[in-house]
């Protein structure tokens, strides 16, 4: 593979993996500790995520355990986990945060879905935009001859394939979790 198809590749790589960390985030009927990735709380006058001040276990299927490192740090991440626009409603336990996560509406779930679905069309929107990078690039740069061009375009459009197809399998998979009770 050239050069140039390596660092395509590597950006694709990048906005796939990106995508499944957004995916991950996303509220199913179970509980997921890495749900709460994405919420930060007020530590000492700065914004931390949650998961680095506590320790978040799922003991059961539908609970989530957050331990907070330091007893004080309870109520900024009870305030953060409300706040978080996840619909969760924690409740305090002596020194640790508990959350029932409560069964999902048909509603709901089509939601999530569409957030889902959302989040893959912004990462293909991504993918198409390295695309045409690497397209415009290859037309306006004159070191290379006309049958590497084309070979180089050829290799970019098959790792953009892969790419894509990932892209699909990954909220194709997500969507198959959400809507299953």
């Amino acid at each position: 593979m050239d050069e140039l198809t390596n660092q395509a590749k590597a950006k694709f790589d990048k906005t796939v993996q990106s995508l499944k960390e957004n995916l991950v985030t996303l509220r199913t009927g179970r509980a997921n500790p890495s749900m709460l990735d994405k919420v930060q709380a007020d530590y000492y006058g700065d914004k931390m995520p949650i998961n680095q001040i506590a320790a978040i276990t799922s003991p059961e299927p539908r609970q989530i355990l957050v331990k907070p490192y330091d007893k004080n740090d309870v109520k900024a991440i009870v305030a953060a986990i409300s706040g978080a626009g996840l619909n969760l409603n924690p409740t305090v336990d002596g020194d640790q945060i508990r959350i029932i996560i409560a069964p999902l509406t048909e509603e709901t779930r089509k939601n999530i879905v569409k957030q889902a679905k959302q989040m893959s069309e912004d990462a293909r929107v991504a993918l198409r935009n390295v695309r045409r990078e690497y397209m415009d690039f290859l037309k306006e740069d004159e070191s290379y001859s006309d049958d590497l061009k084309e070979r180089i375009q050829d290799e970019i459009s098959k790792v953009f394939d892969e790419a894509s197809k990932s892209i699909d399998a990954l909220y194709q998979n997500k969507e198959k979790e959400i809507l299953t009770l």
